[in-house]
């Protein structure tokens, strides 16, 4: 049904494969459980994080819910299970000079022309200068850059495609790599004939940012997917432009990206609300109240 139905990405359908057969090794068959099977995994998962707990309990409650409405369940025992309030993390970021000495180490690297340094300048600028999840970004095909138009086809979560624009640098990148690449492959981003793994992205991102003397730890391709899109908000980029942007489903998952502009905010009441600029009373109201 998830596959089927909704168009979950294998990423997805995995971990919720996973967190239903855990929670099968624990109380058993979970067609036939009840409130009181479903009330021992609290205990069991206590020890995890609250995020990890709702992610499991969510997989429970929408697994207990297809029950029902197939009819192979008349109740739903999933009130038993805990309900954690998981606060949402605020995402990491890497300010704009950390960005630039990651761009700089990157680039100088790229001067050289050697192919690995090339490829991982082309990286780079899509991360950060598209927003790509990693793996939009490496399982990309060569048929998906643009020829005319500044657009890349990207298909991400669920299969759902895309169009994302790719700037003047990026493009410039992904022409010098194209130009060393090996041909053959299908892949914009080939590796042992595949394409690149999420793994080897991460590692070479980390290997980069060691070289540009920034935290290893701090940086991944997500972060730089954050920075991308929170510096497109601070620049004044609209919350729904953004939202195209990234491939969200819902606008609700973009707008953990306000709490980053919180001075930008408060700047934009002080230069509009009328009361925060309060313009001259007309020369009658002003006679009027002199006269009071």
């Amino acid at each position: 049904m998830l596959a089927a139905e909704r168009g979950a990405a294998a990423n997805t359908l995995a971990a919720y494969r996973r967190d239903l057969a855990g929670a099968s090794a624990i109380i058993g068959d979970l067609v036939g459980a009840g409130r009181v099977d479903l009330a021992r995994l609290g205990g069991a998962w206590s020890g995890l994080a609250p995020s990890s707990l709702a992610r499991k309990c969510s997989a429970l409650r929408q697994f207990y819910g297809f029950l029902v409405d197939e009819g192979l369940r008349s109740d739903d025992p999933s009130p038993a299970l805990p309900r954690p309030r998981a606060r949402r993390p605020l995402p990491r970021l890497l300010d704009h000079t950390e960005i630039a000495r990651l761009f700089a180490t990157a680039e100088d690297e790229a001067a050289g022309g050697l192919p690995g340094a090339m490829r991982m300048l082309a990286l780079l600028e899509l991360l950060y200068g598209s927003g790509l999840r990693a793996t939009e970004l490496v399982s990309l095909p060569l048929a998906a850059v643009p020829r005319d138009a500044p657009l890349l086809t990207v298909t991400g979560k669920g299969g759902q495609q895309r169009m994302v624009p790719v700037g003047a640098r990026a493009g410039k990148a992904l022409q010098r790599w194209l130009a060393v690449r090996e041909a053959g492959s299908r892949w914009l981003f080939p590796s042992r004939g595949k394409h690149l793994s999420r793994v080897r992205l991460f590692q070479l991102l980390r290997e980069l940012a060691g070289r540009a003397e920034i935290d290893p730890a701090r940086v991944s391709p997500h972060v730089l997917r954050h920075a991308f899109a929170t510096h497109l908000l601070e620049g004044g980029a609209d919350l729904r432009v953004l939202q195209t942007l990234l491939g969200h489903a819902d606008i609700a998952t973009t707008q953990i990206y306000t709490h980053v502009d919180n001075a930008r905010l408060v700047a934009l009441v002080n230069a509009h609300h009328p009361l925060a600029n309060p313009r001259p009373l007309p020369l009658r109201a002003r006679a009027t109240s002199a006269a009071r």
